[in-house]
């Protein structure tokens, strides 16, 4: 049975919890990770850059010499790519890099990359997230008892406003609903942080 160290809102540990199998202890598919890491990352690209063709750069409307007597090359327009300040010839033009993958894939992933965290002794789970007054300084007390430091991911089902307004200045610190979390989110952290909600809704979506 996968286990993860278990903690109350306070920062204080309780020994263990019991985590699903189905998840926690899937096979670790790195490709499948690869693949949803590539897809995230890929559909970011704004993908806007762009040259100009002959046809996009400004005058050329006049012969620069006549076609013959002058002994120079025969050029129909100071556009040609072949003369400075020219066209580009197949230049990037704005494009999508947009693709998308098989839910099954995308669950798939999800699954290693927790997987993969558990073995890497990087999951912790927690009764609850929340902050009473919404300061920073209590929020970052809390992680500093469960011995987080650097990237953490904290998942819970429904994250409050004051946890969330006290968390958003904690660097390296990245708050994801458990229904939205992918393997990127996951892969890109130091320490994954969720509520016991959080992994009953994991099991109910990736189970």
């Amino acid at each position: 049975m996968a286990k993860a160290r278990k903690y109350s809102n306070d920062g204080k540990e309780h020994g263990t919890v019991d985590l699903p199998a189905a998840i926690f202890e899937a096979p670790v598919n790195e490709h499948l990770i690869w693949e949803a890491v590539k897809r995230h990352l890929e559909n970011q690209r704004q993908g806007t850059v762009m040259t100009k063709n002959r046809a996009l750069v400004s005058g050329g409307g006049k012969k620069p010499y006549k076609q013959k007597g002058t002994g120079r090359p025969q050029v129909g327009s100071s556009r040609t790519p072949l003369w400075r300040k020219g066209g580009t010839v197949f230049g990037p033009q704005p494009r999508s890099y947009e693709f998308d993958l098989p839910k099954k894939v995308r669950v798939g992933a999800v699954r290693a990359a927790l997987a993969q965290k558990l073995t890497d002794g990087a999951v912790i789970v927690v009764d609850r997230l929340e902050s009473e007054d919404g300061k920073t300084k209590g929020t970052a007390e809390m992680f500093r008892r469960l011995g987080v430091s650097g990237k953490a991911l904290v998942i819970d089902v429904k994250p409050g406003e004051k946890f969330t307004q006290s968390a958003r200045n904690i660097e390296g610190l990245q708050l994801v609903a458990a229904s939205r979390v992918t393997a990127r989110d996951i892969m890109d952290t130091a320490h994954v942080i969720a509520t016991r909600e959080a992994i009953e809704k994991l099991q109910e979506t990736l189970g």
